[in-house]
């Protein structure tokens, strides 16, 4: 079964799992079970050891270990800052310095926002949409405008920028090919991610012109009334943007370090995990200095911020065996040769952009459509001589166009409660420039793969 047709039924089974069940978890779990099974020659018991072993095998590899940490750790900073109230500082802090005097003003606040915490999409997105809701209102743009700007910002921007925990997974699911250097793959992938450049673009336009089309026109500002998004003490700024500053930039310093001046050649996982664990010790010291926490209480919100993460680890875990597993059964090889036989080489990156889009509006999440996918982009770019990150950034903006165009997409559902925007006037309003983006993308990759 292996490197043959039948190659093909487990991601098939996954994506029908995940669109069917709208869980990724279990779809990804579904998929990596048959894996198992069809190279165990159909053995139950021995599928199941294999099953048990692949998922525990993740763990045997450092650079896992260093991603899979990152991301729970990652939860807790985001968590701390928001319980500490040092967002709420932040966001007094942005208004007192008062920047915004007409419109114009009042829509590049969020947009800029968007563009620079790049570290957490959801620490982005609450910031930059609470800090403008009240600014919105008083010039008169709609909540619908505002979640627009937030959602097509924050996540293209993170996508693009990789020093956050999706960086740190699509590392994870480049380990294994024995690339000399993963990080420069993933910094390759930034020219190419045509679809979260037009949609920085596009918000970068909408939020200067003040020219909207489509429903976002007539929009109608629906607020959503029952949310609760602040936490009532405020702590001093310098809380947030201290430990987001070294996060930031001890990523890329220990990037350098350890590519030997060359951030390309870094240890991208060695550098998230170390960065993010001094980011966080930085931000308790902080919190208790200013006394704005008990110690116990620093605790608890540290033990939360890790159990929301939770189940994104999980699904991280299944998605590395996942991965692992269907490069032992061969389905990115096969569907390489396949590709290259019946498919133009100008038309791969166009189809695994609509793939990834597909599989992502349809679950709502990209990590689940990264897994699926990554493991098949990067065997068709070695098998045709396609660039690796032209096929890869191909993926990941299908995703996030998924994303942005999907009603139970996450990243949808945090922007519209960011903004305090109804949620469906908020899907309806940002699907026409999605659209947009993503027809852009399509004619933009083929006119790239009819240049090689």
């Amino acid at each position: 079964m292996q490197d043959s047709i039948f190659s093909l039924l487990p991601p098939l089974v996954a994506i029908i799992i995940a669109i069917w069940r709208k869980n990724a978890l279990f779809a990804l779990f579904c998929g990596v079970a048959l894996c198992h099974l069809m190279i165990s020659n159909g053995q139950p018991i021995d599928s199941i050891i294999a099953t048990s072993t692949g998922v525990a095998g993740v763990f045997y590899s450092l650079g896992n270990v260093y991603i899979i940490t990152f991301s729970l750790l990652i939860g807790a900073l985001v968590t701390l800052m928001n319980q500490s109230g040092a967002v709420n500082g932040f966001i007094n802090h942005l208004a007192s310095l008062n920047l915004v005097k007409n419109s114009r003003q009042a829509a590049m606040l969020p947009t800029v926002i968007g563009t620079t915490i790049f570290t957490d999409t959801n620490l982005s997105m609450f910031t930059a949409g609470m800090s403008s809701q009240k600014l919105f209102d008083h010039h008169k743009l709609s909540r619908a405008r505002l979640a627009y700007l937030v959602d097509s910002t924050c996540a293209p921007v993170s996508i693009l920028f990789l020093v956050n925990g999706w960086g740190a997974y699509v590392l994870g699911l480049l380990d294994g090919y024995s690339f000399d250097d993963p990080v420069g793959i993933l910094i390759g992938t930034i020219g190419y991610n045509i679809y979260a450049i037009v949609a920085v673009a596009l918000a970068y336009y909408t939020a200067f012109s003040g020219r909207v089309f489509g429903p976002l026109k007539r929009a109608e500002s629906l607020v959503e009334k029952k949310q609760k998004t602040t936490i009532d003490h405020v702590a001093p700024a310098l809380i947030m943007w201290l430990p987001m500053l070294t996060l930031l930039m001890g990523t890329f310093i220990l990037l350098w370090h350890t590519g030997d001046g060359d951030i390309r050649r870094g240890s991208g996982a060695f550098s998230v995990f170390w960065s993010v664990m001094a980011a966080l010790t930085l931000l308790v010291t902080l919190i208790l200095s200013y006394k704005v926490m008990s110690f116990t209480n620093v605790f608890k919100s540290i033990i939360t911020g890790i159990k929301h993460m939770s189940p994104v680890v999980a699904i991280l875990v299944l998605s590395f065996a996942f991965g692992d597993a269907i490069k032992a059964l061969g389905t990115g090889v096969y569907v390489s040769q396949l590709i290259n036989v019946e498919v133009p080489l100008f038309l791969m990156a166009p189809i695994l952009f609509v793939a990834a889009a597909f599989m992502a509006f349809a679950t709502g999440t990209s990590w689940g459509t990264f897994a699926i996918l990554i493991p098949i982009a990067v065997p068709i770019a070695q098998q045709s001589g396609l660039p690796i990150e032209f096929l890869v950034a191909a993926v990941l903006g299908g995703g996030i166009f998924g994303d942005h165009a999907s009603p139970i997409s996450d990243t949808t559902v945090v922007a519209s409660i960011a903004s305090g925007c109804d949620h469906f006037e908020h899907v309806k309003t940002q699907l026409p420039y999605a659209l947009f983006g993503a027809l852009i993308t399509l004619i933009t990759y083929i006119i790239i793969g009819l240049s090689f």
